[in-house]
């Protein structure tokens, strides 16, 4: 059984790694972007995060086709098409080409994630989900690691173009891997014995009966602390996003060349995977999620606002690795809150809301930087505003707390009044 592990989570981890680089590859790109263009600020920050605007489309249709089709068989066509669009966006001779182009990728993205949990769940059980998870998910800072180097070295032979046509065809080739290897359940494995496959099967069906009698839907548009996950989740991805895509635009003030920067760019990634798994280590051995949110949050925040009155490049770089961390870390804990604080009624609706809302942060973040930028020359102005998103985001998860603790001793008190109701009818029996 231990097998799972091997087979299923490397080749997750490089699909959505692949994902996710062709998701924030143009943060490197966006300064010869802008030469090549004559965009502003503002334009170029929009020509990015026009791809949010696709990526809420897709969130709640790929959960369903994966559900009720094949998750392998969903993510392996999403994942030539998004090769396709990210193999286009490199062709676009103009803005609204590359425009149109970046949209269509959002929306074959968008289903990924919401079928991969899918996928997870008909794999690992409800104790190991969490790890299989954080797993997963440190292809994030990993990516943009690999990201930062690769295309540097690229933008030093070939021009932009080039460099978004070859890395949008890494997933055309890895699909075929994915489809290959992966299947949707235990017992389509040929690769496990049959008593491995019979008790994984039984131990994730009683699971599933257990979790259906736990349907929602329309409840979660009524519960406030659904809401409140939803505020935090965009403040954070608009800080989080506002950051990552003008990271590369920051080293290329002091960065002698694309090389150079391509380098540099990845110092803080690096940063933000060790940040990431202790944190995540660190909040499991404790069993506490607040504090691991809220606190980098905090630090983010902090380094963000110090960043703007610091010149020397040394100390810029210290900066932008400690805010890589902040806005890094809290992912693992952040996943692990929603199952703790909403009702198993409503929580798998309330996380594709959250996921879908939030992610339009991921627009919001780049362009107020771009403008920011446009108008006063500097991206001060822009980090300041981004440094307090991050601080909204803290707030509105002490929020999500208050408002589960109501929610849950509302509901403990109308369980008490319903079992002090049933006694007289339990004596009169």
């Amino acid at each position: 059984m231990s097998q799972r592990w091997l087979r299923i989570i490397p080749v997750a981890f490089v699909m959505y790694l692949l994902a996710y680089m062709d998701r924030i590859n143009v943060s490197v790109v966006l300064p010869y972007m802008k030469e090549d263009l004559n965009l502003t600020s503002a334009q170029a920050a929009n020509l990015s995060g026009v791809f949010f605007f696709g990526y809420v489309i897709m969130q709640i249709p790929g959960g369903i086709l994966a559900t009720k089709w094949s998750a392998r068989k969903f993510i392996f066509i999403m994942m030539i098409v998004w090769g396709i669009f990210a193999t286009l966006s490199g062709f676009a001779q103009t803005s609204q080409q590359f425009m149109v182009a970046r949209f269509l990728l959002g929306v074959a993205e968008g289903g990924v994630m919401p079928s991969m949990i899918i996928l997870l769940s008909s794999w690992f059980t409800t104790r190991e989900r969490a790890r299989a998870n954080a797993f997963w998910l440190m292809c994030l800072p990993v990516s943009a690691v690999i990201m930062g180097p690769l295309s540097g070295v690229l933008l030093h032979y070939y021009d932009w173009h080039a460099v978004l046509i070859i890395e949008g065809l890494f997933p055309v080739a890895w699909a075929f891997v994915w489809l290959t290897v992966i299947r949707d359940r235990p017992s389509k494995a040929a690769w496990m014995n049959e008593a491995d496959r019979a008790l994984l099967s039984t131990q994730l069906e009683r699971e599933q009966v257990v979790e259906h009698k736990y349907t929602g839907g329309a409840a979660a548009l009524k519960n406030p602390t659904a809401w409140a996950m939803v505020g935090m989740y965009f403040f954070f991805i608009t800080g989080f996003y506002g950051y990552t895509m003008w990271v590369p635009s920051v080293i290329k003030q002091f960065a002698n060349d694309s090389v150079t920067m391509g380098w540099l760019t990845a110092i803080p990634f690096a940063c933000a995977l060790v940040g990431m798994a202790v944190n995540a280590y660190w909040s499991d051995k404790r069993m506490k999620r607040v504090p691991h949110v809220v606190i980098p949050f905090l630090i983010a925040a902090a380094a963000m606002l110090a960043g703007q009155w610091v010149h020397s490049p040394v100390g810029l770089m210290i900066l932008l690795c400690i805010t890589a961390i902040g806005v890094y870390s809290p992912y693992g804990a952040l996943w692990a809150i929603p199952t703790t604080v909403l009702p198993a009624a409503i929580v798998g609706v309330a996380v594709g809301l959250q996921n879908a809302l939030g992610s339009l942060g991921g627009y919001l973040g780049p362009l107020v930087v771009g403008k920011v930028k446009d108008a006063t020359g500097s991206y001060q102005l822009g980090f300041i505003i981004l440094s307090g998103s991050l601080i909204c985001a803290a707030i509105m998860m002490l929020v999500v707390v208050r408002t589960s603790r109501r929610a849950n001793e509302r509901r403990a008190m109308e369980q008490s009044k319903a079992v002090v109701s049933s006694v007289p009818k339990v004596i009169s029996n």
